[in-house]
């Protein structure tokens, strides 16, 4: 199977309504990926946001939502990057244009020709996968593998627009190590790297829903962005995490408070957003209602109204 460090191997969803279709696809690409069946376009859609596929065979004429349509609908998904090749028996040009118009990288043409079949796949596999390689590398952050400022900025604009569209409710959570620069003078830089590190892995096992992304904003800062969450979710949500980190109880020997181990503070804020607002404000109000959390003995989670 194609694999590439750190990611694994390939994964390729078919969607076909055709058993027979399904099983000489994945008899010709078994050796090159895991493969994922679906039987019609509304499976197909489904488990494309669940499995995240480098690569999506999606057969033309289906009954119900055919394969213009499932292509249409996942290109909209904001996270969507699998590359798309139809599977369809027509070779006229009308119809290989329609395809790359609506988003496909290529298509393959029944009926199937081993050897083309398989090069095509494979190249474009191999296309996705390093793809998603280079982006990892250019949105996390180095030391603690969780997604870096650049990312964020990026995400919680996409996240402003989408939920805009929704009109549905987003959240941000602010979060801060508690008194890390005495942590880092007492026991040394390796060591305060591997708190980061720890605080970033409990961070990232506490975001269990779907979209959750959590970042390393800067320094011993980091930022999770909520989607459809509201207020009373969001702040639920940090004194949740509060208790994880307690949980976790990493010691912290230079504390001045006394408390034996590594907290968190944390400023929560959320808005349903409008044409009248920007991503900015619910940044800035989130960050003041951390800096409350800090002004109230740390180790606890504010929220904070927006506008604020």
């Amino acid at each position: 199977m194609l694999e590439l460090p750190g990611q694994g191997k390939g994964v390729i969803l078919i969607v076909d309504d055709s058993k027979m279709n399904q099983q000489i696809l994945s008899a010709m690409l078994k050796d090159i990926a895991e493969i994922h069946c679906a039987d019609h376009g509304e499976e197909g859609v489904m488990m494309a946001q669940a499995l995240h596929p480098n690569v999506i065979l999606l057969d033309v004429e289906m009954p119900g939502m055919n394969g213009y349509e499932v292509c249409r609908v996942l290109k909209q998904k904001p996270s969507f990057d699998s590359a798309i090749m139809f599977v369809t028996s027509h070779t006229s040009e009308e119809h290989e244009i329609r395809a790359l118009k609506e988003g496909a990288v290529d298509f393959i043409t029944k009926p199937f020709k081993y050897e083309i079949v398989k090069a095509r796949v494979s190249a474009h596999l191999m296309l996705n996968m390093q793809n998603h390689f280079l982006r990892n590398l250019v949105n996390h952050d180095g030391l603690t593998g969780v997604f870096n400022r650049r990312h964020f900025d990026e995400m919680i604009e996409q996240e402003w627009r989408r939920h805009l569209r929704a009109q549905a409710s987003l959240a941000l959570a602010m979060i801060d190590v508690d008194f890390f620069k005495l942590y880092n003078d007492s026991l040394g830089h390796q060591a305060g790297d591997d708190c980061l590190k720890a605080v970033a892995k409990c961070l990232s096992k506490s975001s269990r829903r779907p979209g959750e992304i959590v970042t390393r904003y800067g320094g011993e800062e980091f930022a999770i962005i909520l989607p459809t969450t509201t207020g009373d979710e969001a702040l639920k949500f940090g004194q949740w995490l509060c208790e994880q980190f307690a949980q976790l109880a990493l010691p912290h020997p230079a504390r001045p408070d006394g408390v034996p181990i590594v907290t968190v503070s944390i400023g929560l804020s959320a808005t349903v957003p409008s044409l009248l607002t920007q991503a900015q404000t619910l940044i800035r109000c989130a960050d003041h209602a951390l800096y409350q959390s800090k002004e109230m003995g740390r180790n606890c989670a504010t929220f904070g109204l927006f506008g604020d």
